[in-house]
Formats: structure tokens, sequence, C-alpha cells
């Protein structure tokens, strides 16, 4: 995995702690956030940060081990260096439990916050806001880096991307997935409003493009079922409910066809997370760009749902 500005790791105390263990060094983030502006090899660390060669060494080691940088050998004019590069541009510690979790027989049901996303590239017009307000700036692309996000009810940008990682509790089934669900709430994005401007919307699982939906506009005829008063009338004020499935037969939204793609192109078993994006591509016919609704705005009380059948 290369570094990111953007590239954000949620950690999970309970299910992280070689990763909690790894920070738990002043050494080690000074050297973190020493790298934050670009790789360095070992002996241009211990210079600006006045530490003995070894130091440096011995806790690389722990960070690389720890998952939180990488490091690679290159030529040198005295042979090979050992260059280190940071994989995130941002840690997000969560003591809380981040999604809400059905599980039955069954099914099993995991609702993701829209604002607990671990990567993104957006693009203006965008923004995030919470049922208390905005969260950073309007058309700021670093105020999705702001904390506040994690309140986030509603987000929107142009073009671009918002990815999530849900847990793969599939792994501790006895029995396979038998087909995978997504539901959220969407719309097309412009500023003010319009019903009939057009957008296509992509959903990629695991890196592979599931298929597209055309959003028939952005709606505000009428404020959402769940969006605060304090939200301008002129606004995106919700979208439609939308239900991606995929099977061993291919992948559908609200029962339609949308491509080829099955099941096991997804390889769910091969990871331990699945990991889910939602977006408008440069390339798109009708780059007319997406809201996504939380709980708190919209129509419909929910985040991101993910359902896996067995």
């Amino acid at each position: 995995m290369e570094y990111e500005k953007n590239s954000i790791l949620i950690v999970d105390p309970s299910e992280d702690l070689h990763i909690v263990k790894g920070l738990a060094s002043e050494v080690r983030v000074r050297i973190l956030k020493l790298l934050s502006d670009g790789g360095k090899n070992v002996n241009d660390i211990a210079e600006k940060l006045e530490l003995p060669q070894s130091t440096v060494a011995t806790n690389v080691m722990v960070l690389e081990k720890a998952g939180l940088l990488r490091t690679e050998n290159v030529k040198g004019k005295k042979g090979t260096q050992k260059i280190c590069h940071p994989l995130y541009s941002e840690m997000v510690i969560k003591l809380d439990e981040p999604n809400r979790r059905t599980t039955n027989d069954n099914v099993i049901e995991v609702e993701m916050p829209i604002g607990l996303y671990t990567r993104f590239h957006v693009g203006p017009p965008c923004g995030l806001c919470s049922v208390e307000g905005i969260i950073g700036y309007l058309d700021v692309i670093d105020s999705f880096l702001d904390p506040g996000r994690m309140k986030a009810g509603l987000t929107w940008f142009e073009k671009g991307y918002l990815e999530y990682k849900f847990p793969n509790n599939g792994l501790y089934k006895d029995t396979p997935v038998r087909s995978l669900e997504l539901s959220t709430e969407l719309s097309s994005e412009i500023p003010g409003t319009d019903k009939e401007w057009r957008s296509d919307i992509t959903l990629w699982i695991n890196d592979i493009e599931v298929g597209t939906w055309t959003s028939p506009g952005d709606f505000g005829d009428h404020r959402g079922k769940f969006t605060p008063t304090w939200w301008k009338l002129e606004g995106s004020q919700y979208g439609l409910l939308k239900n991606w499935r995929v099977t061993p037969e291919g992948s559908f939204i609200d029962g339609q066809r949308i491509s080829d793609v099955t099941l096991s192109d997804l390889e769910i078993q091969n990871h331990h997370s699945i990991t889910v994006r939602f977006g408008v591509k440069e390339n798109a016919d009708r780059v007319g760009g997406i809201n996504i609704f939380g709980r708190g705005f919209g129509n419909y009380d929910q985040d991101i749902v993910l359902r896996l059948f067995f």
C-alpha cells in the first residue's frame, strides 16, 4: 500500500492492540510525524531527531511490524539504504462501537456511519454536515479530515469517491456467504437542487467495479423526513434508498441486473475486511455529483448498511 495524503486508519483497540502498542512510544510518534512530509532513510531520521541510528532502526522495525510504515531498499552512493514511508496520513482510535451490528443464523448486518470512511478523493462542490451544523468548511477538501466527520449525517461531492471498510464477519461463520447486500440513500448533487440533474453513481466492492446506477436528480421539492430544520430548503433534502445486491448469478440494484459481477469475483473469503467505495468517475457519461444521506438526514434514518446472507 502506498502512502496517500487522504489515507486514514480507523483503530479499534480491542482488535488492533498491536497498532496501539506500535504507537506507544514517543520516539515512534516522532518518526511518523517526521515522515509525514515524505520518505526518509534511517540515517536522515536519526540526524533530524538527534537519536542514535540503532534506536531509530529498532523503532522502525516495530512500526513496520505494526503496519504503520513500509520500507524499501534502494541503491545509494555507498551501497544500499533503507527508505521509510508512512502508510497513513491520519489515525483515529475509536473507543466506542463504530457500527451497529445485527446477527441471526441467516444474516449478519453492519451499519456504518457515513463519516467513518477510511479513504477519500473528492472534488468541490463538496462538504459534510451533522445534525448540529456544517463540519469544517464548505468546498474545502481538507474538511474531509476534520474529526467531526464521525458525526456526519450528510456528505456530498461532485466527483471522486468515499471508501469504507466493513468487518468481514463472514469469516467466522461455518456456512459460506450466499449473497451480499448494501443499502444506502443517494442522490445527485448540484448547487441548489434539480430533480432532473442526472448522475452516474458507481459502487466498488473489494476494488471490483460492481456497477453504476444513474440517479435521476438532486431532490429539494420538500424537506426530508429526518432532515433538520436548520438545513436550508435550497439544499439537498433527501435521496432514494438503493439496494445493491451481489449474488452467485450477478449484481442487481433493486432487483434489476446491472452487471455480471458475481459473489465469487469479490473473493470475500480472502479478505479480513470488505471494502466498499461509492463515487462518481471523472469519465462518467453524467458527472452529476453524489449526496450520501445518513442518520438524521433524508427520508430514511439509517447510514450505510451491509448485509451478508448465509
